[in-house]
């Protein structure tokens, strides 16, 4: 039994076919069938059978593919962890959700970077349903923001994804104070606001996001325009364009100052979490755990709901770095 075999065993446990795993690995599909043919020989199983559309795994080969992704996941870490323990070792590749880069992420990794010696962060805005595979696949070593859901293959669900809640927020549906929807009587139907148009950032309102749910389970479907940023949604909304699902700790001075003012709807506000995701314990990096550990205390927490202040990414580039929009 050897690590390529594992790798390509695991490929093809993941994809659910011979022919894919060879097109990902840049090999030709007779190699592949060579490489799971040794492995076979060795266990004494036959691993998988053919079937409509690709291939259904045995018992055995369910619990091999456990131990082939894992392995593999431990090799590649530790390829990782030489080649980058002289030049990189505190360096984080971070995927962030855009409601979270926006708001709350500059401030989280400024001050994580103050105090943790030698930490040093990249950070890339992904989609929500991206995420899962992205850590998978180790194309970063940490996710902030909207927890992922486990990724599937083959018609079994891929853990090896642990999930830390570190920020309870809120979601409230606010409008300018002078907006005629700013003096209706509450409780109100969000229905009777679909004509409406609803503000939001680029990610819009996503259905994997406690919002998204909240309005799924309500059946409502508002016309939604996504703006470059939720800063920018919000300046539409504050000159009178429309409405918006805004984080409760971001618009607090504006709803005390009376220039917004929060819609009395039913189901608002609504609550949510963002979460700190890596790998499992096992497969994860040193840094990636301990900035799932300090996104949860008190100080961190403190510096992201605070008011005023800068809290999000400025791009540069393809990446994002800390230092920022306000």
């Amino acid at each position: 039994m050897t690590l390529s075999q594992l790798r390509t065993f695991a490929l093809v446990a993941r994809l659910g076919s011979l022919h894919a795993a060879a097109e990902s690995l840049g090999v030709s599909e007779p190699a592949v069938s060579a490489a799971l043919a040794a492995l076979r020989q060795d266990l004494g199983d036959p691993l998988f059978v053919r079937a409509a559309g690709g291939i259904a795994l045995t018992p055995g080969g369910r619990a091999l593919a456990d131990y082939a992704q894992d392995i593999v996941g431990l090799a590649d870490q530790a390829r990782w962890e030489v080649s980058n323990a002289t030049n990189d070792a505190g360096r984080l590749r971070i995927a962030s959700t855009a409601p979270f880069a926006e708001h709350a992420a500059g401030r989280l990794l400024d001050l994580f970077t103050k105090r943790v010696p030698g930490a040093a962060v990249d950070v890339v805005v992904e989609s929500a349903e991206d995420l899962a595979s992205l850590l998978q696949e180790r194309a970063y070593d940490i996710a902030l923001g909207a927890r992922p859901a486990a990724p599937t293959g083959n018609g079994v669900a891929e853990g090896g994804l642990e999930s830390v809640a570190f920020l309870r927020y809120q979601r409230v549906l606010v409008a300018a104070a002078g907006h005629p929807l700013a003096r209706l009587p509450g409780p109100v139907s969000a229905a009777r606001l679909l004509d409406r148009p609803w503000f939001a950032g680029p990610a819009g309102i996503q259905e994997s996001s406690e919002e998204g749910r909240w309005l799924a389970s309500a059946g409502l479907v508002p016309e939604i325009i996504r703006l470059s940023s939720e800063t920018e949604a919000l300046a539409a909304v504050r000159a009178g364009e429309g409405i918006m699902l805004a984080l409760g700790h971001i618009v607090r001075g504006e709803l005390q100052g009376g220039v917004l003012a929060r819609l009395p709807v039913v189901g608002t506000p609504v609550t949510g979490l963002w979460w700190a995701t890596t790998l499992d314990h096992r497969r994860t990096t040193t840094m990636a755990r301990t900035l799932q550990r300090f996104a949860g205390t008190a100080d961190a927490t403190s510096a992201m709901v605070a008011p005023g202040g800068s809290r999000g990414l400025e791009r540069r580039g393809s990446k994002f770095h800390v230092a920022l929009w306000s």
